[in-house]
Order: structure tokens, then sequence, then C-alpha cells
């Protein structure tokens, strides 16, 4: 199969999952988040098999914090947060590759750019405006603080995983989607994202 029908096709059905899963009901939503825990680790643990303590233990920090805090937060804000990650990760990708020059770390991600973050950022407030009505948040300001944060948040998110991946040597932490790697290579950007927005929401 083309790779780009494969990772179109694979994406999609990615999405329909995740979102069907997280929306459905909160039984629904246990169970979703629960794989998506163990495979992380398996595959977070495969990667680190060989690191030191430290690294092995900051590693499980990193995969299990943030899926034990999404069960405390609200179903309808994990759905907006997807919402913004996939456009943000979608345009920082279509802007990189169009117009990417500076690269952001290119020792740890050589294709993440500052022309990429740049666009993704753009788009992501956009997508926050014309989305927000659907969800119940009580002004457009709370909304405007995720949606400026997230960026951020998503792609430290990446970097983390991509330093464990190149101090590992693999391209990718697993093969669990096709054309996209391993479970943990699509939450990455969530990894640090649900433990901000916990914060946010939750402590502030």
């Amino acid at each position: 199969m083309n790779e780009t029908l494969k990772r179109a096709l694979s994406g999609a059905v990615y999405v329909a999952i995740m979102w069907f899963g997280t929306s459905y009901s909160d039984k629904s939503f246990i169970i979703l988040f629960g794989i998506i825990g163990l495979i992380c680790n398996r595959e977070m643990g495969k990667l680190t098999i060989k690191f030191s303590y430290l690294y092995i233990l900051l590693s499980s920090l990193y995969v299990l914090t943030p899926i034990l805090l999404v069960f405390q937060l609200n179903r309808e804000l994990v759905l907006f947060m997807f919402i913004l990650t996939w456009t943000f990760d979608t345009f920082a990708y279509l802007f990189g590759v169009k117009f990417g020059k500076h690269k952001i770390m290119p020792s740890i991600s050589p294709k993440k750019s500052w022309e990429g973050f740049a666009g993704g950022f753009t788009f992501t407030i956009l997508a926050s405006y014309l989305s927000y009505s659907y969800f119940e948040f009580e002004s457009f300001q709370e909304v405007l603080i995720i949606s400026i944060i997230l960026p951020f948040t998503a792609t430290l998110g990446d970097f983390i995983e991509s330093y464990y991946k190149r101090k590992a040597g693999v391209k990718d932490s697993g093969s669990f989607i096709p054309g996209h790697g391993g479970m943990l290579d699509r939450m990455d950007a969530f990894m640090i994202t649900i433990p901000v927005l916990y914060i946010l929401t939750k402590l502030l």
C-alpha cells in the first residue's frame, strides 16, 4: 500500500477510536486510556531497558503521570485537547515542510522548525476560536489560555520522547499504528499537556 495512503487510513482510524472512546461514556474513556497507558508503558520500557535506573524512573513518570491524571479531567476538555493538538501537529508539519529553515533542536528532533511551530501555533488559536462554542467553557479567555500554552506543551512532550528514541537509537517507539510508529509516537504530544491542563483546571 502507498505509504501516504496507509498513514492517512491508520491515522483516521486512530482519531476515530480516540474520539469515540473518549466521548461515548465514562467506561469507554477509562478503558481507552487504560489500554493506551499499558501500550505506552510497554513501548517506553523497551526504549529504556538498557538505561540507568534514573532514566527508567523519569520515563515511567513521563508516561504514567498523564495517564493517571487524564481520568480527573472532564471528557469534553480532553476532546478539546485532541482538536487543538491534532490541529497543531498537522499545521506544524505542513508549515515545517513548506517553510522550515530554522530548526528548534536539530540534535533531538531534526524536522522540527520554528516556522512549523509558528504555523501550528496560529492555526491552534484559530481552531480554538472556531470550536470552543461546541464545548461548555465559561469564557473564551479560558480557551485562549489553553490554546496558547498547548503548542509549547505538545512540542515539549514530543521532544522528550524524541530524546529517549535518540538515546535508544531507534526511529519509532514501536509499530503499533501502521505508518505512524508506536502508540507513544502518537501520544507524546499529550504527555506534558495533560498534567498542565490538570494544574490549570483543578489547582488554579
